[in-house]
């Protein structure tokens, strides 16, 4: 039995010989004496009422009594036999214990080293594995993408609407008395682009509650070649310096093209207007690459997106074919719905 290990007998103040009644009465008194609850002073109350359970439930096993009696019977003896030596002895055999718990710490403290080694070696291993794995899916999937066929960004892109070139404005017939023909509403947007002068429609109707009286709002829908340059015109909308104060212009559809909000999301097409630039000194603008054939200063719109179809008489080398003059009554057509939805819109609005 160890130095460190606690003698039951001597925690309870007990002999080797005694009774199961004795082991009792003697773990009552004693436990009154160190109970956590009468010791709130003492920090090592709990470890010692611990203690105090733990021989009293050994002393009561039988099995485990006989064995704790033969170590101590055992340890009594070598005491004896130690008594008898000589100091030469005694030192020789107290150095030799020493040794063996010397011996037996540093091969526990070796087993200890050992172990956290192997784990150590163990986490690199798994560290090496992983990385390993991690490189080979990258090259894996750097592989997959260079085989991947080639898709064209733009083959999403919606198709173009016939009416997402055309502008509607409004203004006061009082602040803008000369805009009441198509020649005067496309001469002031000229500045943004070509228009269809033929096809814009212009309606000016009397205020409901006194139709006696001129017409105070002007509506207008006019078409554009380019939508970049319809696209510049809205940015223009109430623009002093375009000549555009007090001209509200929006888009015909109430909303903004499908085209429109795809080239933004795709970061093609910017959500501001450029600053604005003089009318004199946009014809000296350079032409990037990418943005809109006509002067305007307004934005920076792809060249690639095709024209609205012109709705005037088909060209001379071409003569008049089935084709051409079946796009001439759909223009026709698209200009006489577009009136009835301006009338409807007005009667709408109360205006």
């Amino acid at each position: 039995m160890d130095s460190q290990e606690v003698n039951p007998y001597e925690l309870l103040a007990l002999s080797l010989d005694a009774t199961e009644q004795d082991i009792r009465t003697a773990y009552r008194q004693t436990s009154r004496k160190v109970h956590p609850d009468r010791n709130r002073n003492d920090p090592d109350a709990a470890r010692k009422f611990h203690e105090l359970t733990q021989s009293y439930e050994l002393l009561l096993d039988p099995l485990r009594r006989l064995a704790l009696d033969a170590k101590l019977r055992a340890k009594a003896a070598r005491d004896e036999r130690f008594k008898s030596y000589d100091n030469k002895r005694k030192n020789m055999l107290t150095e030799l214990e020493e040794r063996e718990r010397a011996f037996k710490k540093a091969k526990t403290d070796q087993q200890r080293d050992e172990a956290n080694r192997w784990q150590e070696t163990e986490k690199i291993k798994d560290d090496g594995r992983r990385r390993r794995e991690e490189r080979e899916n990258e090259l894996r999937q750097r592989e997959k993408e260079a085989n991947r066929p080639h898709v064209d960004d733009d083959a999403d892109a919606p198709s173009l609407d016939p009416l997402d070139t055309t502008i509607r404005l409004k203004y006061k017939l009082s602040t803008h008395p000369h805009l009441t023909t198509p020649a005067a509403l496309a001469a002031l947007l000229t500045q943004f682009g070509e228009t269809d002068a033929e096809s814009i429609v212009i309606s000016s109707k009397a205020p409901k509650k006194s139709p006696d009286k001129p017409p105070k709002y002007v509506t207008a829908l006019v078409p554009f070649k380019q939508i970049g340059d319809a696209f510049a015109a809205v940015c223009a909308s109430g623009r002093a310096d375009r000549g555009m104060d007090g001209v509200e212009a929006g888009w015909v559809g109430g909303k903004e093209p499908d085209i429109l909000v795809w080239l933004k999301k795709k970061g093609k097409l910017s959500a501001q207007p450029m600053p604005s630039v003089p009318p004199s000194s946009t014809a000296s603008l350079p032409q990037e690459q990418g943005q809109s054939s006509s002067n305007s200063p307004f934005s920076s719109f792809p060249a690639s997106f095709p024209s609205q179809p012109s709705s005037g008489e088909p060209q001379a080398s071409v003569g008049v074919d089935y084709e051409a003059l079946t796009l001439m009554r759909l223009r026709q057509a698209e200009r006489e719905r577009m009136e009835r939805e301006i009338l409807e819109q007005e009667a709408a609005e109360g205006a």
